[in-house]
């Protein structure tokens, strides 16, 4: 379903909303400079400054808290050439130990070493190049390089999946890590000191933007597309990481990067400049992925349920762009009152994963139905796959 509201610049392709994700919607549809509208994904709730599941298209400027302080966060998925019936009588746990190994889990827990795999040292080089071309001041962050490759906590998760037709696939959710937090959180406060400076009037202070021609914008699109491009390493990384762990887990011969057949790599919260409604905008999907035509993209559920592989069907109103994951229904407060680890046990039945009372706000229950909101978002992307969890990592 799509639902202009108000008659203001909003559409909605949400059935399942709430009137606090509506209003905050309301105030960053109401700026001056959107064009030609906001649009609310299936799985919009609310969020700091603006609502999560937003696209935002603006014309010369920037919101910083929009794209948030987990810059480049995204998705990766790799379907591997195994099937079902190569894992079923392995030990689950065994691989979900070596990949706790492999990967620092925790906020603020990163690697100790930056050259315990071959691949690692590549990837740094090529973010020091960019950082260098580019002006991008990192001295805030002195350790981002030991932050490539650690996931984080919250919602961020590692899986080992298997799609409709039992083929196995590795899947991982993680961003820009510390130094994107950095980088976000200097810029939103830029914004906010220049908007009161300027006496720009604002509904709350996180919809504080930059504006076309201020040397602060110049400033912040470099360090974002950097952030970006850190995010897509960081998940570059864990995945190659995780490679390993099961190649050696199935007692594979020779290079782990021959199990792959395919591998999609992308963002749910970043900002890139594209073309809508006649113009040349900014657009910000905060908690949203592209689906222009043609293009693959992966929504998940939650730790408990059913994930996406999809292809965008370039829906304008949807600025092509669909959701990108299930949507909290509850909030962390709310899951952890209403729920108990033993609820959480049921949920994940037939699920490996690390047992204990840190995960119960991650709870499915604490999430949107997924099969609604892939409902709401047919006009927005097809399904190429659906994929089901025989394991979960998550951080604390």
């Amino acid at each position: 379903m799509t639902t202009r509201i108000d008659n203001l610049k909003l559409l909605s392709f949400a059935s399942e909303i709430d009137d606090k994700t509506i209003e905050q919607a309301k105030e960053t549809a109401a700026l001056p400079f959107v064009h030609p509208h906001v649009a609310l994904m299936p799985d919009a709730h609310y969020g700091k400054g603006s609502a999560v599941g937003t696209v935002i298209p603006t014309v010369d400027a920037v919101i910083p808290a929009a794209v948030g302080v987990d810059i480049g966060c995204g998705m990766i998925a790799v379907r591997t050439t195994f099937d079902a019936g190569v894992i079923e009588n392995l030990d689950r746990a065994e691989l979900r130990t070596s990949i706790e190994s492999a990967i620092p889990l925790s906020p603020g827990n990163y690697n100790r070493a930056v050259d315990r795999y071959p691949f690692t040292a590549g990837r740094i080089a090529v973010l020091e190049e960019l950082a260098a071309a580019d002006g991008v001041d990192l001295s805030h962050s002195p350790k981002w390089r030991e932050q490539l490759g650690s996931l984080g906590g919250g919602n961020h998760f590692i899986e080992l999946c298997l799609d409709e037709v039992d083929r196995v696939w590795m899947f991982l959710h993680s961003g820009s890590r510390g130094v994107g937090n950095r980088i976000a959180q200097r810029h939103i406060k830029i914004a906010q000191r220049l908007c009161k400076q300027w006496h720009i009037p604002l509904p709350n202070g996180d919809l504080a933007y930059l504006p076309h021609g201020t040397s602060e914008l110049d400033v912040y699109l470099c360090d974002l597309a950097w952030a970006q491009r850190f995010a897509l390493e960081n998940r570059a990384e864990m995945m190659d990481r995780f490679r390993q762990a099961f190649a050696h887990w199935v007692g594979l011969d020779g290079d782990p990067a021959t199990l792959e057949t395919e591998r999609i790599n992308c963002h749910h919260n970043y900002t890139v400049r594209e073309h809508h409604g006649g113009k040349d905008v900014w657009l910000t999907r905060k908690g949203a992925i592209d689906a222009h035509e043609g293009v693959r993209g992966i929504i998940p559920g939650s730790m408990g349920t059913r994930s996406y592989i999809v292809t965008g069907k370039g829906h304008g109103g949807g600025l092509c762009s669909a959701p990108h994951g299930a949507g909290r229904r509850y909030s962390r407060t709310e899951a952890k009152r209403r729920y108990t680890e033993a609820d959480l046990e049921a949920a994940m039945t037939g699920i490996e994963y690390r047992h204990g009372a840190e995960w119960i706000d991650e709870i499915p229950q604490a999430y949107k139905d997924i099969d609604v909101v892939m409902a709401d978002a047919e006009r927005l992307v097809s399904i190429d796959h659906v994929l089901r969890q025989v394991l979960n990592v998550k951080g604390t």
